[in-house]
């Protein structure tokens, strides 16, 4: 290739004759190894400024390490970054953000438990938000720049992937970089959407800054890019200015041979042959009376703009969205909204997020070959290992997946070899109808093509093959038939000389339908849960049962409500309230602390040696220095082991847990050491009858509350449990913020423990124990998710309050102690159905 240039001789080039004034990224050397692995090669690479500079090759070929090399999310193990003339001395992602480089990842950095504002005000620094308006008003202005059409208020794990793109790219065009690199960031979007990106594109690079363009579609980068760099095999091929060199150029530098035909041959069979597929009036939300069939032998296209229906119908067949009407498949009927049941009919979906819906990425490629297929290797019970292999090593082979071994992880795989191990899952099920959704959605152009062989193949062999797919080029290359969806009804069918990409483009934007009317009952469930769903639901809950209880208790015995029993139960309430906001601290960071309970109880065992009736002010202080001491310490060693020890925090804080124990069991081997009356009197100071430290605990409450809302700690907190890696690659320093949710953790419960002391007015060492599980009880009730990134500290409050008040009620209703184990119980498990379900459920899925 005579036009390409070798890529060490065109940087030195380009370095002499500028002095690297115009230089706006700039990589020298640099060589990245995973174990014996060579991922990144010695490689040097320079973008100039207002340059749109494609990096082409196959997946594996090293671009996405080189950029994550690039953005401080992976140091180099040779080499230097220098991005707008300065060096990134620390590579971390923070730091090449400080220098003004903004990344559009291929999977996109957003945190699923924030909401579309929440991601956008953490992702982009003060500085950079210039308006006059609100935070809303901001943020809808990013958004309506990329062509987004969220809402600020909407949960990210409510939103579809075509918005989550468009929000990951508003995000990198807000901070005005100086650099930009755009990994696959069309891979979602449709025609329309495109051309909006193009045009930010142009606008920043007319402005000076240096663009890296990431993609697998040689059509947009002709129309995009002014230079190319091509990868292969971790190691840079060739530099070349776009208009000198031809596709067939390009594409023989990708993949190491010629590339003579993308698209394998269509079906040619009769469409009056018997329909394998037959759908009648199908109706679910997003899509309304849908009928359609397709032959074995056919694929058949689904395709419109996103948002008009397409992948719920999809979601539909396979049986994991509700739906009415009639599904049939080779004669038989499917029952709807079943995914057992499609299953059964050997109906095999592929998601467009393979990320979280599709790959099992800690198991092997093996596991996740054969995982929808065990029972063919079964004998006798135990699967056969051995044949279990040989089908694997077979489509490792048909399929091309490209694995040293097929024991590797999942993980290690590029996008396109994920794919197609994916596929194999397919192939190895024995389908009866296969269902994908954007199929090649951040391929390669050589394993696209494997990918279009292989969904051919399926449908040659007698298989009916539907697909979604918003790359209208491969509609018409792949579909043999395309239904033309919008708002969710099909409005036109195009077959044989019609399905062509300027046809489909005309059929899509000229389409005009109309909504179905949707029933009140349709409208009622979904309003329901996305009710539920909410941080401040379990709020009303809460509060109805604490009202409830005190009715109900109170007419069965009135000293329920008697100033005494308020007092006593609100002071019990105080303790449980300041160790569940430290549980909540964790818990919102995907941990958990098994350790506050013991801790709870050590600080009730220290208080007995400090803050007895013969102890001085000064040795009240030496007492209380050595309880934050403790618990500062605690909380270290929690947070240090969780984060960077790579213990789970199950193990590292059981075993604190028990460590804790026996150095209080130690101390007093039996309760001793009577506390001051005075230190007592203080705790338990009340104002109209309302014990102080209560009051402290809901101003405690509410502050933290709005803390967690509104500051960027709090965001960030929550940002770190809802997905560790994204958070770390906007810039969150997430190991500041685990070790910091311990060590508060442990402060508060510290505290907590103060307030049992007083009550207890001894050192018992035995007492603090249940205050563990009493504390996950109250965060769970709060309506906290135990996997992180949401929960309420308000909801937290109430639940503490609801606890005491249980065992309370319970003695004075006459009935045993078990029954507090009981309905706290039942109630802990009821909340997790009912929270966890409906924030599973999403409006748009139901």
């Amino acid at each position: 290739m005579a036009s390409l240039v070798e890529i060490d001789a065109e940087v030195e080039k380009f370095a002499a004759a500028t002095g690297n004034h115009d230089v706006g990224l700039e990589l020298a050397g640099v060589t990245k190894y995973f174990g014996k692995t060579a991922a990144v090669r010695d490689i040097s690479l320079v973008v100039r400024r207002g340059e749109v500079h494609a990096l082409l090759g196959e997946n594996g070929a090293g671009k996405s390490t080189l950029m994550a090399i690039a953005s401080g999310d992976l140091a180099p193990d040779q080499g230097t970054v220098v991005i707008g003339g300065e060096k990134l001395a620390r590579h971390s992602a923070s730091d090449a953000q400080r220098l003004g480089l903004a990344i559009a990842h291929q999977h996109a950095a957003v945190l699923p438990e924030l909401t579309v504002r929440e991601n956008m005000l953490l992702a982009v620094p003060q500085q950079f938000r210039r308006h006059e308006g609100s935070a809303n008003d901001w943020v809808a202005t990013q958004l309506k720049r990329v062509g987004a059409t969220v809402s600020p208020s909407a949960r990210l794990c409510d939103v579809d992937l075509v918005q989550i793109q468009l929000i990951e790219l508003a995000k990198t065009f807000a901070v005005e970089p100086k650099v930009l690199i755009l990994d696959e960031p069309t891979a979602a979007l449709t025609t329309d959407l495109v051309e909006i990106l193009f045009a930010n594109i142009r606008e920043a690079a007319s402005r000076g800054v240096a663009i890296v363009y990431i993609s697998h579609r040689l059509q947009e980068v002709r129309q995009i890019a002014d230079r190319i760099s091509v990868m292969r095999d971790g190691a840079l091929k060739g530099s070349a200015p776009i208009n000198e060199v031809t596709d067939d150029q390009i594409l023989k530098l990708i993949v190491g041979r010629a590339v003579t035909e993308t698209f394998p041959s269509k079906w040619v069979g009769n469409t009056g042959e018997t329909k394998q597929l037959v759908v009648n009036s199908l109706s679910g939300a997003g899509f309304h009376n849908i009928s359609m069939s397709a032959h074995g032998g056919e694929i058949v296209g689904i395709a419109g703009i996103s948002g008009n229906g397409q992948s719920e119908f999809l979601r539909a067949l396979a049986g994991l969205v509700a739906s009415e009407g009639s599904i049939a498949l080779d004669g038989r009927t499917v029952k709807s909204g079943d995914p057992t049941a499609a299953r059964a009919a050997r109906i095999v979906y592929l998601s467009s997020d393979r990320q979280k819906e599709g790959a099992f990425l800690r198991l092997s490629v093996r596991e996740n070959a054969t995982i929808s297929s065990l029972s063919r290797f079964v004998r006798l019970g135990l699967v056969n290992r051995t044949i279990e292999r040989m089908h694997v090593e077979e489509q490792r082979s048909n399929l091309n997946i490209r694995t040293g071994s097929i024991e590797q992880p999942m993980a290690t795989l590029s996008g396109g070899n994920q794919q197609k191990t994916i596929l194999a899952r397919a192939l190895l099920a024995d389908p009866a109808l296969v269902l994908a959704e954007e199929p090649t959605a951040g391929v390669d152009i050589g394993a696209r093509a494997e990918i279009y062989r292989i969904l051919r193949d399926l449908a040659t062999s007698g298989k009916p093959v539907v697909i979604v797919s918003s790359d209208l080029v491969e509609v018409e290359g792949l579909c043999d038939r395309v239904l033309v969806f919008s708002r969710g009804q099909i409005t036109e069918e195009l077959v044989g000389d019609a399905v062509r990409e300027q046809e489909i483009g005309r059929a899509i934007v000229t389409a005009v339908t109309h909504h179905k009317g949707v029933a009140d009952s349709e409208r009622l469930q979904p309003r329901l849960w996305t009710l539920l769903s909410n941080d401040y639901s379990p709020l009303v809950v809460l509060s109805a049962l604490i009202l409830l209880l005190a009715v109900y208790a109170s007419a069965h015995n009135i000293r329920f409500i008697s100033a005494f029993n308020v007092e006593k139960t609100l002071l019990l309430s105080s303790a449980l309230a300041f160790v569940a906001f430290g549980q909540l601290c964790v818990v919102l960071t995907g941990r958990i602390d098994l350790s506050a309970g013991p801790l709870v109880g050590l600080t009730v065992v220290i208080s007995s040696f400090f803050l007895n009736d013969g102890a001085g002010g000064g040795t009240a202080l030496v007492g209380v220095a050595t309880m934050v001491g403790a618990a500062v310490l605690v909380g270290l060693v929690n947070g240090g082991l969780v984060r960077f020890g790579n213990f789970t925090a199950v193990a590292a804080t059981l075993g604190t847990y028990i460590i804790l124990q026996g150095v209080s069991v130690l101390l007093r081997p039996y309760p001793d050491g009577p506390i001051s009356a005075e230190v007592m009197a203080a705790i338990q100071v009340s104002i109209g009858g309302i014990p102080v430290v209560f009051i402290l605990a809901v101003a405690l409450g509410i502050i933290l509350e709005l803390t967690l809302r509104y500051t960027r700690l709090g965001m960030s907190i929550r940002s770190v449990g809802s997905d560790e890696l994204a958070a770390a690659r906007i810039g969150v320093r997430s190991g500041m913020m685990v070790v910091g949710a311990f060590v508060t953790s442990s402060l508060l419960a510290m505290f907590g423990g103060l307030i049992v002391t007083a009550q207890l007015g001894i050192g018992d060492p035995n007492q603090g124990i249940e205050y563990t599980l009493a504390s996950i009880a109250a965060v769970v009730l709060g309506g906290a998710s135990l996997f992180g990134g949401r929960g309420s500290f308000v909801g937290v409050l109430l639940a503490a309050v609801l606890i005491p008040e249980i065992n309370s009620s319970m003695v004075f209703l006459g009935l045993s102690q078990a029954w507090q184990y009981w309905f706290i119980g039942l109630l802990t498990l009821l909340a997790v159905a009912l929270y966890s379900q409906a924030r599973l459920v999403s409006p748009h899925d139901k």
